[in-house]
Order: structure tokens, then C-alpha cells, then sequence
């Protein structure tokens, strides 16, 4: 058994951790230059990755409002009361009535005239905009990897003045990442996100392949140069996979996905369908933030109580 280490880049230790911000600070993001006039005080929060970081941060008292969280909040974040704007994505409207400096986003698409505003348009207004980086497409991402997990907390530790709280985080999940063991089996597995039709599946370049990867797991669909992809049922089980990992969301339990594995004529033959061997974890931790390396660990675990002839 060997175990994974992580090697951190220069660029994401470049800073040292009691160095201060120099302001007006400008940071090219999915497309944009941003120039941060000061430490925002204000801020949007879209999407649970995006929140979670920024109270991991110790930030939570920066936060105005919060939008599109996709899960109660872990239990070691979840003293901090937070201003709910909308239980999906808010409005530019609702979202400028409590006057932000600062806007973070989950995804880019949260960005739009129907959503929380166009970036463009929420500049010339002088907030400052962010696209957490794993979710940019305007700007294809290239395939995500640890690294790119540490320079965002990096970065969001040079907007707010925190470099030395960035840099403790880094670390404290560097330690985490270095204590998993991957599994040796050689097991091939299928990232089930959602959908039921049409099953949408982790492909070969986000958080999914990234955390298969760390867990030992050979992806089925990591041919595919996505992060996300829709594919047929009988694509899954032609694949017939050792681990089948199934993404808890309110909206599409992993409760409701056994079920209809269970009951699906093309599924219900499945190898890792007959005899239940499943993974699963929470919507939040799916997605690139500060919750990966944590799941990764809890994944491990299952993995580990799995067996497998």
C-alpha cells in the first residue's frame, strides 16, 4: 500500500504567510481582470463551495448574503448564521439591495442578466466579481489537480487580507491529503451526480476524476475531456463497474439512485448493483472547495469496508 503525497507548487507557497496585501490588488479570473480596490467587507456568496471556503477563512463576518446553497452548512461551520438571499440563484436585484463589494461565485453561470448579474455590468457598478476557477468555461480549464484546489484559497487569502489564514488551511489540508492510502485493487468506478434518464457522470478533468484518482479508482468515463457528462444507462453498464459512487442532493438522494439502479432493466445487473457497492457523499464535497480532501478521507473509508472478490 503506498500512500499519496502532495507537492505544492511555488506559486501556491510563493506568499509569505505574514505578508499583507498590497491594494488596489488585480487578478486574472476566467476571462476577467478584477482589480480589488481594498479587503472586500461585503460579500455575495453563490454556491456552497464558494460560502464554505470563505467561513473556513475565518471570513464569515464578511459575508451579506448568501445564495444557491446546495446543503446545510458541515458541522464545524455551521455556528455562523447566515443571510439566505434566495434558496437558489438570486436576482441582481435582490442581490445589489444589500450592497455588496464583492461577489463570489460557485459557477460562472451564476453570472448572468437573470441571475446575479453579467460581470460587466456588476463591475461598472463597482463590485468586484470572482468565478471560483474550477467552474470558469469561458476559459477552458485545464484537468484539475491539488494545485489548483490550494491556489484558490491562496488567492481569496490575497483578496481579504489573509494570507496567513490561506496558508494554515493549505497546510492543515495538505497534512489530510498526504494521510490517505489509496486502494490497490485495481477497481474501476462510475461517478453518479444526478439525473435519471439520462445519468450525468463525473468525466475525465474536475473534482471527480481528481478525487477517483486520489482513491485509487480507475474512472470509466475519464476519456471524456469534461467535468461533467451525460451519458446513456446502457453506457454504464456495458461498463459494468466494480464501486458505483452516488452524490447525496436533496433533489436526487442517493437513497432515490440505488432504488433506480435497483429497478432499471439495464442496470439492475450491474455487478456493483446486485450486491450494493456503493460510495457516497454529500453534493457540497462533489464539487472543488474545501470539503474535497475532507470527502476523499471519508471515501477512503468506505472503499476500504468494501469487499470486493
Amino acid at each position: 500500500m503506498r500512500t499519496l503525497m502532495f507537492i505544492a507548487t511555488a506559486a501556491v507557497f510563493s506568499v509569505p504567510a505574514h505578508a499583507q496585501t498590497i491594494y488596489p490588488l488585480t487578478v486574472e479570473n476566467c476571462g476577467e481582470t478584477i482589480t480589488i480596490p481594498q479587503a472586500p467587507e461585503r460579500v455575495v456568496t453563490i454556491k456552497s463551495t464558494a460560502t464554505e471556503l470563505l467561513l473556513s477563512l475565518g471570513l464569515g463576518d464578511k459575508i451579506v448574503g448568501v445564495g444557491f446553497q446546495d446543503a446545510p452548512l458541515p458541522a464545524h461551520l455551521s455556528g455562523t448564521q447566515l443571510n439566505v438571499l434566495a434558496d437558489a440563484l438570486p436576482s441582481q436585484e435582490v442581490v445589489l439591495e444589500v450592497e455588496p463589494d464583492f461577489i463570489y461565485g460557485g459557477w460562472e453561470s451564476n453570472f448572468t442578466a437573470d441571475g446575479a448579474g453579467e460581470r460587466s455590468t456588476l463591475t461598472k457598478l463597482g463590485v468586484a466579481n470572482y468565478v471560483a476557477p474550477a467552474a470558469c468555461r469561458s476559459i477552458a480549464p485545464p484537468k484539475l489537480t491539488f494545485d489548483d484546489l490550494f491556489a484558490e484559497i491562496t488567492e481569496m487569502g490575497s483578496i481579504f487580507n489573509a494570507t496567513s489564514t490561506a496558508n494554515d488551511l493549505i497546510a492543515e489540508q495538505k497534512l489530510t491529503l498526504a494521510s490517505i492510502t489509496p486502494d490497490t485493487r485495481g477497481l474501476t468506478a462510475v461517478w453518479y451526480s444526478s439525473a435519471t434518464k439520462t445519468p450525468y457522470v463525473g468525466a475525465g478533468n474536475n473534482a471527480p476524476a481528481m478525487m477517483m484518482e486520489a482513491l485509487g479508482l480507475t474512472n470509466v468515463f475519464a476519456d471524456i475531456p469534461e467535468g461533467w457528462t451525460s451519458v446513456s444507462w446502457e453506457a454504464v453498464a456495458d461498463a459494468n463497474p466494480d464501486i458505483i459512487i452516488l452524490v447525496e442532493t436533496p433533489w436526487n438522494t442517493a437513497e432515490q439512485k440505488r432504488t433506480l439502479l435497483a429497478e432499471n432493466p439495464v442496470t439492475k445487473e450491474m455487478d456493483a448493483v446486485k450486491n450494493t457497492r456503493y460510495l457516497t457523499l454529500p453534493f457540497p464535497a462533489a464539487e472543488a472547495g474545501v470539503r474535497t480532501i475532507p470527502a476523499i478521507v471519508d471515501l477512503s473509508k468506505q472503499l476500504s469496508n468494501l469487499s470486493i472478490p
